[in-house]
């Protein structure tokens, strides 16, 4: 009798139905059967670990990697939305960085974007809880590297928790450097209340403070309240963007528009 081929394990099975969904932005229980050729049970009960760690999220019929306002999509989502918008803001805020500075950055894909361009300044401190920022400037012999530690976060890629607020607390460096997922003319948010304590902290620690914000981040809000858009000393946005949100914005701080094109 010839044996049948193996299915795929359950660790590759798993991580097809990441893939399918992180590529298409969500997916319903007939497609992710069909591609992984399981049953429906084993789909659900897949679907169901992948939530529970909050890599994924279900709803009615299917699952998504899409952003709500009570659900934060995991950072190998943002990692492929809004680049060129990212890489934008990254390039703008380069401009506010300069020699020998300290810079705090979140664990957001837009502090990434800056992360990498961080080498062409020259000798600075990066202190960060986001692994991504940390494989990418580990070989930089220019940057001096501090990793804040905490409870690992498998969704956001990052160190969280107690642990990180007292370490990011010992911390004064010259400019933090935060985004976050939603904002109104005068107000931050974000859909965690994990993060956003650990957001705050960072905001904080900075002697001065720089948002990152891609067009669809605005106009918007989430679950939890983060800041007000007054306590961030520079907002950089991608356009296009309402122009009485700027205005209004505008008269709480520096605001300015970046072309992403």
């Amino acid at each position: 009798m010839t044996p049948q081929p193996a299915r795929a394990t359950r660790q590759k099975r798993q991580q097809m139905i990441i893939d399918h969904v992180l590529e298409h932005g969500d997916a319903t229980m007939t497609e992710l059967v069909a591609l992984t050729g399981v049953s429906v049970m084993t789909v659900h009960r897949d679907i169901a670990e992948l939530s529970g760690q909050g890599i994924l999220r279900k709803y009615h019929g299917g699952v998504s990697a899409q952003p709500s306002t009570v659900f934060e999509s995991s950072s190998d989502f943002r990692l492929h939305a809004a680049t060129q918008d990212k890489q934008a803001l990254a390039r703008a805020a380069l401009a506010f960085i300069s020699p020998g500075m300290s810079l705090m950055l979140d664990d957001s894909t837009t502090a990434l974007s800056l992360a990498r361009m961080l080498p062409e300044v020259g000798p600075l401190t990066v202190v960060t809880n986001y692994r991504l920022i940390l494989e990418e400037l580990r070989s930089v012999e220019d940057i001096r590297l501090i990793c804040i530690g905490g409870e690992y976060s498998r969704t956001h890629d990052s160190w969280l928790g107690l642990p990180a607020l007292e370490m990011i607390s010992s911390f004064s460096v010259d400019l933090s450097v935060l985004s976050t997922s939603a904002m109104t003319a005068g107000m931050t948010y974000h859909q965690e209340q994990e993060i956003i304590t650990v957001k705050r902290a960072m905001r904080k620690a900075g002697a001065k403070s720089m948002l990152l914000m891609d067009h669809s981040k605005v106009g918007r809000s989430a679950l939890h309240r983060l800041e007000p858009v007054d306590s961030f000393d520079h907002v950089l946005l991608t356009g296009p963007a309402d122009e009485e949100l700027l205005t209004a914005m505008g008269k709480l701080t520096d605001v300015r528009t970046i072309d992403a094109d």
